[in-house]
């Protein structure tokens, strides 16, 4: 099979690590891909995961027999659209179906018509409605522009001038572009953090491990909001009990919305989770596989990956068991030094000669140059160690990202610390 995945970061390459493993898959092309990707598909650098038009033609040219759409944003403009009218099957949701995450106002109105568990909101489109409104509101409070923001534009002022400067950012000065247009105004809840993804052909659902992600830049969860400096698998607060609820409240009631509304949700549906003092809520969906808890995840999988998205694509996953391994699994990811901000790039990269053999490396932004990778990106590799325990898959992790350099090279050292200590207190 000729197989084609958009995209071009770490998601992307633990997607094609896991699909390469099917016997049946004889080309996989990568579109962009990056440097890292080279080493486990065909490479198109030329064509962007925004250019429909350009993917539709390449699959067409090629005989692509299936694709995985994995970003946001080519979901969100009728990628899988444009590539079922051109004959070729493929994994992700529509675009009415996509609104999930490209629409904050969507999604927050979706929960709240089908009493699927969230925190209260307020939606506005005039500046002036939002500040009014804000001027009777407690903080800390959640800001968020409605449309796609590269993950950064959820913002969580703690007082009512930060509140009113997120507003006049978002809204007045576009720092997100037309994402800004509408804005979401929420209650800020408190709990644990849960990441579930979980692949579901529309009625039948399957999540998959849950994870743990760490956002802020810096040790001890400080700093700015990053893309994800890492994540563990599984999330030790996510108990059985916990996902029956979940499954029940939350899983179920939402794709029986979507149905409900007219767009039912094919893909990869990402539920990003709080576990309150009140029960789980949902703070955000995306329609697609999280970065970086993708590659914590597909690690653990012992069902084989394109007969799972396969199952997806036919509607047939419900006659399909999917298994997942014993253990844990830990990534750390080494970005840029001055990430989330200002970094630079294009700095040599050295790895050690071997990897340990539970260990892999997934490139995110790097390039090759001069027959040799450098750095490209904020985010540059993922090192993720998978092992019977989360305790020894965070040494092998770290262990490893130790043998990798380059200049700027930095890195979180406290991956995983609070669910180890939430795991031994259970």
């Amino acid at each position: 099979m000729k197989l084609m995945v958009i995209g071009g970061g770490g998601r992307e390459h633990a997607i094609v690590k896991k699909l390469k493993e099917n016997p049946a898959a004889e080309v996989i092309y990568a579109l962009p891909g990056n440097g890292g990707i080279a080493a486990d598909a065909v490479c198109v650098p030329e064509i962007g995961a925004k250019d429909i038009d350009a993917i539709v033609a390449f699959a067409v040219s090629r005989g692509v027999d299936f694709a995985v759409v994995a970003p946001d944003d080519p979901l969100a403009l009728g990628c899988v659209d444009r590539l079922h009218e051109a004959g070729i099957p493929c994994f992700g949701p529509d675009a009415k179906a996509a609104r999930i995450e490209s629409s904050k106002v969507f999604s927050k109105n979706l929960m709240k018509k089908y009493g699927i568990p969230t925190a209260r909101y307020q939606v506005f489109d005039q500046p002036a409605a939002a500040l009014a409104y804000l001027r009777t509101a407690s903080f800390p409070i959640v800001v968020k522009a409605d449309g796609l923001a590269l993950g950064k534009g959820v913002l969580i002022p703690q007082s009512l001038a930060e509140a009113e400067n997120a507003v006049k950012s978002i809204m007045e000065d576009r720092a997100f572009g037309d994402a800004g247009r509408e804005i979401v105004i929420e209650e800020f809840l408190t709990g644990p953090e849960v990441s579930v993804l979980a692949f579901t052909d529309g009625t039948a659902i399957r999540p998959m491990v849950s994870s743990m992600d760490h956002k802020r830049a810096g040790d001890g969860d400080t700093g700015l909001n990053t893309g994800g400096m890492g994540t563990v698998a599984p999330n030790p607060y996510y108990t059985p009990e916990i996902a029956q609820v979940c499954m029940d409240t939350i899983f179920l009631p939402t794709l029986a919305a979507m149905r409900a509304e007219g767009c039912p949700f094919k893909g990869c549906l990402y539920f990003g989770l709080m576990l309150t003092p009140e029960g789980p809520r949902v703070i955000e969906y995306n329609c697609r596989f999280g970065d970086p808890e993708t590659q914590v995840v597909l690690p653990l999988l012992k069902t084989d990956l394109l007969t799972i998205l396969q199952a997806v694509e036919n509607e047939t996953l419900a006659d399909l068991p999917v298994e997942w391994a014993e253990g844990a699994a830990a990534c750390v990811i080494l970005a840029s030094g001055g990430y989330p901000g200002h970094y630079e790039t294009g700095k040599p990269i050295s790895f050690p000669e071997a990897l340990a053999e539970n260990v892999t490396c997934y490139h995110a932004g790097d390039k090759l140059e001069g027959g040799r990778l450098v750095t490209s990106g904020g985010r540059v590799l993922g090192v993720t160690a998978a092992a019977p325990t989360l305790r020894q898959a965070l040494q092998d992790a770290y262990a490893a990202a130790e043998g990798i350099s380059f200049e700027g090279k930095y890195l979180r050292h406290d991956i995983g610390q609070r669910a180890l200590a939430a795991g031994e207190g259970q």
